[in-house]
């Protein structure tokens, strides 16, 4: 059930009729989404800052990196934090954490003045707040814009970090994170937005994230997409695919789509992402496994692409790779994908199976290795597909 304003709007004025002060609500990105009346005839009771905060419903990034120094985004009470005339700061603040369930949603700001507000008072402030956060998570469980939890849950380092964002994006998602999802990744994705979750059938979060540059495909834009896409099934893949091609014609047509294999829960989000990506990786290098490419269908790119990234270049097929040996090298991958069969190879390249052994006793002089061994095969196999990634 979303919320309307007002449902906001009232509990701020009950806040601001409690403590005797105009308070403004911000969620937790510093975005304006209610105000109490001001009618004070003190200038600086409306300093820059709070002056911005209502004209443009946001405040700079600045801003937000001074008042969050004061541990509010970590605080269960009251912070009251002083003065700054040099950042615009002209009063000091006292800031109501707005929380549910341990997860900060918002912040309730209201100006700070000597004595300030007595305890009892700042304690039912507390308990107006925690209503209002309530209201918050119960908008993000119906749909609202999850971005930053599910990215941070992406992005974040192995250890307590990923395990506070997944448990921050589970309460955000109530029941429905204990559901069958799959990621979807989506790469190169043109710009830093994504689109609306309510944009994306099925889907439970979007967000974007860094992509390299420079990579197969020319996947060079700076961010791929990845969406939570809801199951039925494990084996009805539809909603998700269905997800994957629109996003995927979203994206452009230099674009490409991975699909993860399909989970119960988030414990394991972040490996279902690295499988998306991996198939992402794989279909730009390999466009017949595109343009929707499901992980568990990818082969040895499930292996190339959880190595390190660039892969080094094997010294003995640095030569084969030059631009000078573009044939060589398609011929070498094409024999070694039709697991050694000179016949199916020639046929496949469209050459006499005497020029193919020609071919193939070059390409034994450039790189040192002997084809009749499998190690040496599997090392120029693996080291073609890599250069691919």
């Amino acid at each position: 059930m979303a919320c309307v304003k007002g449902d906001y709007q009232d509990l701020v004025d009950e806040i601001s009729a409690l403590l005797g002060a105009p308070a403004t609500l911000e969620n937790r990105d510093f975005g304006l989404i209610a105000f109490g009346a001001h009618d004070s005839d003190d200038d600086l009771d409306m300093d820059p800052v709070r002056t911005r905060s209502i004209l443009t419903r946001k405040s700079t990034p600045a801003v937000r990196a001074w008042f969050e120094g004061f541990g509010i985004t970590r605080a269960t009470g009251p912070v009251r934090i002083p003065a700054a005339p040099d950042a615009g700061v002209l009063r000091g603040r006292i800031c109501l954490p707005v929380r549910h369930r341990g997860i900060a949603l918002g912040y309730v700001w209201l100006l700070d003045a000597e004595p300030g507000p007595a305890g009892d008072k700042l304690a039912s402030a507390m308990e107006v707040a925690a209503r209002i956060g309530a209201l918050l998570a119960d908008e993000a469980q119906a749909g609202a814009d999850l971005t930053r939890e599910f990215r941070a849950v992406l992005t974040a380092d192995h250890g307590w970090q990923r395990d506070t964002a997944t448990a921050a994006l589970q309460s955000a998602l109530g029941a429905d994170a204990e559901g069958l999802h799959v990621v979807v990744c989506v790469a190169p994705w043109p710009e830093e937005d994504p689109p609306s979750v309510r944009t994306v059938a099925g889907a439970a979060a979007v967000c974007t994230v860094p992509w390299p540059a420079g990579g197969a495909g020319g996947a060079g834009a700076g961010h791929a997409l990845a969406a939570l896409v809801r199951l039925r099934s494990a084996d009805a893949l539809g909603p998700a695919r269905t997800a994957a091609e629109r996003l995927r014609g979203e994206a452009g047509g230099a674009a490409a789509a991975g699909m993860a294999t399909p989970r119960r829960g988030l414990a394991e989000l972040a490996l279902a992402h690295r499988e998306a990506t991996s198939a992402v990786r794989a279909a730009l290098a390999e466009p017949g496994l595109g343009p929707v490419a499901q992980w568990s269908a990818i082969g040895p790119y499930r292996i190339l692409t959880a190595l390190a990234t660039p892969a080094p270049q094997d010294p003995a097929v640095r030569a084969l790779l030059s631009p000078a040996h573009t044939e060589l090298a398609r011929t070498a991958e094409v024999f070694l994908d039709g697991a050694g069969q000179a016949a199916r190879a020639a046929a496949a390249l469209g050459i006499h199976r005497q020029t193919l052994y020609y071919r193939l006793s070059r390409i034994e002089h450039l790189t040192g290795l002997d084809l009749d061994r499998g190690e040496d095969r599997l090392l120029l196999h693996m080291a073609l597909k890599a250069a691919r990634l």
